[in-house]
C-alpha cells in the first residue's frame, strides 16, 4: 500500500507505505522530528495541520527520515517540494503527526529525488523554530549533507512563488465568507474582505 506519490517533481516518486509506529496531535512539531531523531527513525512523518479538519482541506506533509534525519518533504495541497514545502507548511498551529518506519532499501528507492531535497536541520529550523534541534539534526546527518542549510531560506522560497502568496490570500477570503454567511454575518463583511 502507497501513501502516494510525492508530487509532480520532474521525477515522481511514491512512498511505500510505512509500518504505523505513533501518532499524535502536537503543538510543536519539534516533538515528532526529536523523537524520529532519538529514535534513529528510518521511514517518514506525515503532518496533517488543523486545518485539514476544521476547513475541509486536504492538506498533508511528509517528511521522510533516514536514521532520524530528513532527506525530503513534500506537501500534497500546494504540490510544493523541499523547502518550497517547509514554507508551506510552517506556521500550521497544531498537527497531526504520524510516524511510520520503513526499511533502508525501501526508502532508498525515493530519496535520490533532488528537488524534494530539505537541508538536514531545514524541518527543525522552518517548522519548530528550534536552532538547537536543528544543530543536533546537522551533527547527525552523513558527512556528505552536514553542511547543507545554510543558504536556502523557506520563508524567501514562499514569499517568492507569488501565485501561491495570491491562493492562499483567495481561499482565506472565501472562507472567511463562507464562515460569515453561516454565522449570518455577511452583511458585516467590509468591501476589502475583512470582517470589522
Amino acid at each position: 500500500m502507497s501513501d502516494g506519490p510525492l508530487g509532480a517533481a520532474p521525477a515522481p516518486v511514491s512512498l511505500p507505505r510505512g509500518d504505523l509506529l505513533a501518532a499524535r496531535v502536537v503543538a510543536d512539531v519539534g516533538e515528532p522530528l526529536r523523537d524520529a531523531l532519538d529514535r534513529e527513525l528510518t521511514g517518514y512523518l506525515v503532518l496533517e495541520p488543523g486545518t485539514t479538519l476544521l476547513l475541509d482541506v486536504a492538506e498533508r506533509g511528509v517528511i521522510t527520515l533516514a536514521d532520524g534525519v530528513p532527506v525530503l518533504a513534500y506537501e500534497l495541497d500546494s504540490d510544493a517540494g523541499g523547502p518550497a514545502a517547509l514554507a508551506a507548511l510552517a506556521g500550521a498551529g497544531p498537527v497531526r503527526a504520524s510516524s511510520y518506519r520503513l526499511s533502508a532499501p525501501e526508502i532508498a528507492t525515493v530519496h535520490d529525488c533532488d528537488p524534494l531535497q530539505v537541508a538536514p536541520g531545514g524541518p527543525a529550523r522552518e517548522l519548530a523554530d528550534d536552532p538547537e534541534l536543528a544543530a543536533r539534526t546537522r551533527e547527525r546527518a552523513p558527512d556528505g549533507r552536514r553542511g547543507e542549510g545554510g543558504d536556502h531560506d523557506a520563508l524567501a522560497a514562499f514569499l517568492a512563488d507569488e501565485e501561491r502568496v495570491a491562493a492562499i490570500k483567495r481561499e482565506a477570503r472565501e472562507e472567511a465568507e463562507r464562515r460569515a454567511a453561516e454565522w449570518g454575518l455577511a452583511g458585516e463583511l467590509a468591501d476589502d474582505g475583512r470582517v470589522d
